[in-house]
C-alpha cells in the first residue's frame, strides 16, 4: 500500500513525496485512516516505527480547514521530554512547508516573552511538555478549550518521569468532545488506567507485542568489574574494537555518570557529546545538532535520549549502565536499528546488573548472548587511569603501609609462633638503656604510686602494645608527663 491509499490531502502528498518515502510503516497504514475518520486511537508500536508521522501526516490534513484564535490552540501535543517536542515540530515543518500553519513551541528553556507572543499570534499546532504548558495556564495566557485533537506521545515516558498527574489535569482542560490519540510502546496497568479514563472507544492499533525489540538489532551482553573505572577502560576498548561503528550513543543512569564518562572519554581522545537533563536548552539541542550532522561520533546520555529522538543512522548503542526499568532497555537500544537499517546493542553488565538483566531477558522474551572474546580488563593494560586523583592516593597510601606488611608476615609465616614472638620482643628489650638495680625510691608527695608489674612475656600470643612501649622499673616515673611530677603543696594553715 502506498500513502495516496491512506486519504491524505494532495498537498501533504506532495510533501511525503519530497521526503523520499513511497509506503507506510504498518503503525502509519494502520492509524492514519482511523485519525482522518476522527476517532480515539490507542497506537503500540516498538520504538522507531514511524509513530510520529502517524499522527502528524492525518494531523496536517485536517488542519488544512479552518483557522486558529488568539490563546486558543486547534490542536495540542504532549511530549515528555523538550528534545522530543523539538523533534515533533520538525516533522510539521518538513511536511507542512505547503501550509501556512503556525506551530508553537513550549518546553522549558526558552522565555515566557517569545512564546506568549506566538500564542497572541493564534496557534494551529502546540507542541508542548506538561509542566510548560501548565505554567502558562496558570498565568491565564492560555486557553486550551478549542482543542479539537489531543495527542499524548511516549505516554510511558510520561508515566516514568511523573508526569501522569499533569496529564489528568491538561485532560480536564480540554473539551469532552475532543479527539484523542495515544501512543506509546509498553502498557504498564497506570496507562491502562489512563486510556480506559481518556479515550472513548479507541481503535487499537497494535503492531508488535508492547516491549519488543527490534529484530535488525543485534545484541549482546559483556561482563565487567564491579569498579567504575573498569568499566570506563572496558567500554573505551569496546569502542575500539567495535565492527563499522559510525556513530554511537552511550547511555548512563544518572546526570553524574554520564559526565564522568564524557569527561573519561575525552581525555582519551575520542570526539564526543554530553546530553542530561541539567543542562540548558541551547546546549542540548547544540550536542543533538553535532551528533546528528557527524560532527560528534559519541553522544553519552542520560535516558532523556532514550525516548523517540529520530536519529536515522545510528550504528551501535553502549549501555554503559544497565537500566534499573527493563522497559528503558526497549527504548534505548531502539535508538539503532531504525527504518529498517541494522543496528548493534551492547551491554556493559557487572554482577550488580545481574536481577535487572532477568528482568530485560524476561520482559523482551529472548535471551541477551554474551559477547564473544576476552573483555577482561587488565591491570597492566597501559591505558592511563582516569579514576579521581584522591582515590588513586588513598589506595597508594594503603598499599604502601599494609600491602608491604602483609608480604613479610607471609614471609616469615613458616617459622614458629614463639620463636616470632621472641624475635619480636628482644630488640626492644636490647635497645632499652640498662638502669641500676637497687632499692627503689618512694614515691613523690602527692604523685600516684606506680604498681609493679613483672615483665612477663607471654607464651603463644604477641605481647600488649602498651606493655611493651611502657616497660619500667619500681618508682621510675620517668615515663609520666612533668605537670604530674610537680610535688602538690599544702593550703595554707592546714
Amino acid at each position: 500500500m502506498s500513502f495516496s491509499n491512506l486519504g491524505l490531502s494532495e498537498k501533504v502528498l506532495a510533501a511525503v513525496a519530497a521526503t523520499g518515502y513511497t509506503n507506510p510503516t504498518p503503525i502509519q497504514e494502520q492509524a492514519i485512516p482511523h485519525v482522518l475518520a476522527r476517532k480515539d486511537v490507542l497506537g503500540i508500536a516498538q520504538t522507531g516505527t514511524g509513530k510520529t508521522a502517524a499522527f502528524v501526516l492525518p494531523m496536517l490534513t485536517i488542519l488544512e480547514k479552518g483557522r486558529a484564535r488568539a490563546r486558543m490552540p486547534r490542536t495540542l501535543i504532549l511530549e515528555p521530554t523538550r528534545e522530543l517536542a523539538a523533534q515533533v515540530k520538525e516533522n510539521f515543518d518538513r511536511y507542512g512547508a505547503g501550509q501556512k500553519l503556525n506551530v508553537a513551541l513550549l518546553i522549558g528553556g526558552v522565555s515566557f516573552g517569545d512564546q506568549d507572543a506566538k500564542l497572541m499570534r493564534g496557534v494551529d499546532v502546540l507542541i508542548a511538555t506538561p509542566g510548560r504548558l501548565l505554567d502558562h495556564t496558570e498565568r491565564g495566557g492560555l486557553l486550551l478549550t478549542g482543542v479539537e485533537l489531543l495527542v499524548i506521545d511516549e505516554a510511558d515516558r510520561m508515566l516514568d518521569m511523573g508526569f501522569i498527574p499533569d496529564i489528568e489535569r491538561i485532560c480536564k482542560l480540554v473539551p469532552f468532545t475532543r479527539q484523542t490519540l495515544f501512543f506509546t510502546a509498553t502498557m504498564p496497568p497506570e496507562i491502562r488506567r489512563i486510556t480506559e479514563a481518556f479515550l472513548h472507544n479507541p481503535q487499537k492499533v497494535e503492531v508488535s507485542k508492547p516491549a519488543t525489540t527490534a529484530v535488525t538489532v543485534t545484541q549482546s551482553q559483556v561482563p565487567a568489574g564491579r569498579e567504575a573505572h573498569e568499566k570506563r577502560e572496558l567500554l573505551r576498548r569496546l569502542l575500539r574494537e567495535a565492527k563499522d561503528l559510525k556513530n554511537a550513543i552511550i547511555f548512563c543512569n544518572r546526570k553524574r555518570e554520564v559526565a564522568i564518562v564524557h569527561k573519561s572519554l575525552q581525555k582519551h581522545g575520542f570526539s564526543v557529546g554530553a546530553l542530561h537533563g541539567d543542562m540548558d536548552q541551547p546546549a542540548r539541542m547544540a550536542a543533538l545538532d553535532q551528533f546528528r550532522k557527524g560532527e560528534l561520533p559519541l553522544l553519552v546520555a542520560s535516558d532523556v535520549a532514550a525516548r523517540g529522538l529520530d536519529i536515522p543512522e545510528v550504528s551501535h548503542v553502549f549501555n554503559f549502565d544497565v537500566p534499573h526499568h527493563a522497559d528503558d532497555y526497549v527504548h534505548r537500544i531502539g535508538r539503532t536499528g531504525r527504518a529498517g537499517r541494522t543496528g548493534t546493542a551492547i551491554s556493559i553488565v557487572t554482577p550488580l546488573d545481574q536481577k535487572s538483566m532477568t528482568a530485560i531477558e524476561k520482559l523482551i522474551g529472548q535471551s541477551i548472548p554474551r559477547a564473544e572474546g576476552d573483555y577482561e580488563v587488565h591491570a597492566d593494560s597501559g591505558e592511563p587511569s582516569d579514576r579521581p586523583r584522591e582515590q588513586r592516593g588513598r589506595e597508594r597510601s594503603r598499599g604502601g603501609r599494609g600491602k608491604p606488611q602483609r608480604g613479610r608476615d607471609r614471609e616469615r609465616s613458616h617459622e614458629p609462633r614463639e620463636a616470632r614472638h621472641s624475635a619480636e620482643a628482644r630488640p626492644a628489650r636490647e635497645a632499652r638503656p640498662q638502669r641500676e638495680t637497687g632499692h627503689a625510691s618512694e614515691p613523690r608527695h602527692g604523685s600516684r604510686p606506680q604498681a609493679n608489674h613483672s615483665h612477663v612475656p607471654s607464651i603463644g600470643r604477641p605481647e600488649p602494645r602498651r606493655q611493651r612501649e611502657v616497660d619500667t622499673e619500681p618508682g621510675d616515673h620517668s615515663h609520666l608527663p612533668a605537670f604530674l611530677l610537680r610535688p602538690v603543696r599544702s593550703p595554707a594553715g592546714a
